[in-house]
């Protein structure tokens, strides 16, 4: 049993749609972080941090339990306790790695900083909002110009995707209209179409 601590973020929704994917049994944990469960002692204990996701796997490696923070390290986890979503080859394994790195270290705090800066900011900030719309706005043509070479980020539907694909979601919390990257998203409707992905994005409900 996966023991899932999470909250209707894309961060969060990258694990259940993993877990999803993969068939894994899992019980979820809704972490309120508007309320600032994250930063109760419980969770502490499980993710230093204070972010979300972090998982327990009561069947670990050696049959032990094992506790996990860090969305990357936890899809990559999963992915290989699986043999799910993640080649075995290390050419396919490097790429998928590689555009998973990519979500990890562009995508997700660029477009976090876009989201907070447009919506949340307790008063406009001009400078941030061009700074960082502007970027979001060249990581969309970084997809763009990948999902013209290949269906997927590293070629077959992977973690990668997963990864990225809720963030995509809220484009137009990002000021972006997908219309404008049709490659972008005619991958994120398919991806949409999964029956786990939408059992993942429902996900703590």
């Amino acid at each position: 049993m996966i023991e899932l601590y999470t909250w209707g973020t894309p961060n969060g929704r990258k694990v259940s749609i993993m877990l999803e994917e993969c068939g894994l049994p899992y019980r979820v944990h809704p972490i309120d972080i508007g309320k600032g469960d994250q930063f109760a002692s419980g969770f502490l204990a499980i993710n230093p941090n204070s972010k979300i996701p972090a998982i327990i796997d009561t069947d670990g490696p050696g049959g032990q339990p094992l506790s996990l923070f860090e969305s990357g390290a936890i899809l990559i986890y999963l992915a290989e306790k699986t043999g799910c979503l993640l080649p075995s080859d290390p050419r396919g394994r490097a790429q998928t790695v590689q555009w998973l790195m990519f979500q990890m270290g562009a995508i997700g705090p660029m477009f976090g900083q876009t989201h907070h800066f447009r919506k949340f900011a307790p008063e406009p900030v001009p400078y941030a909002i061009e700074r960082y719309s502007k970027e979001t706005r060249r990581l969309y043509g970084v997809l763009e110009a990948r999902l013209g070479e290949a269906d997927y980020l590293a070629g077959d539907y992977s973690i990668a995707d997963i990864a990225t694909y809720p963030w995509v979601t809220r484009a137009d919390w990002q000021g972006i209209e997908l219309a404008q990257f049709p490659r972008v998203s005619h991958w994120a409707a398919g991806i949409a179409a999964r029956a786990a992905v939408q059992r993942g994005m429902a996900v703590p409900g």
